[in-house]
């Protein structure tokens, strides 16, 4: 079986990024390879094995074109409404809590928060499938 070990999203300021990351969800560097042309950081946290890598290609001034195909990473939390206040207090600006209830029954509940990238992230309430 295969098993899913990290995802990539290309970011111009690797300070920027890794002190959001770090800041907003406790993700660490794990390990960072520098290259002529390019550096990797790998960050990651004692949750899981799961990490972020960070691609920085040097000389890069553009932001990235993230297009317009709807992605995201997703984090679940113990509790929704104290991760949204602190990264409101942060400057981080997450948007509004949306409890999802298609039909009337509860699915889920959750934010959106952006990085300094533009890249879209998720944070839910740990429940069923993410305990």
């Amino acid at each position: 079986m295969a098993k899913a070990i990290h995802s990539m999203i290309r970011v111009l300021d690797e300070e920027r990024s890794v002190r959001f990351y770090e800041d907003a969800f406790g993700l660490t560097a794990a390990e960072r390879l520098d290259f002529d042309s390019f550096t990797l950081v790998y960050l990651s946290n004692h949750e899981n094995s799961f990490e972020l890598e960070l691609t920085i290609n040097k000389g890069r001034t553009d932001p990235y074109d993230l297009g317009d195909g709807y992605g995201h990473l997703a984090f679940c939390v113990d509790d929704l409404e104290s991760e949204h206040k602190r990264l409101a207090d942060a400057g981080y600006e997450p948007r509004k809590i949306v409890d999802f209830a298609p039909g009337g029954e509860p699915l889920a509940r959750f934010f959106f928060i952006q990085d300094p990238d533009g890249y879209q992230i998720e944070v839910l309430q740990k429940a069923g499938r993410y305990h």
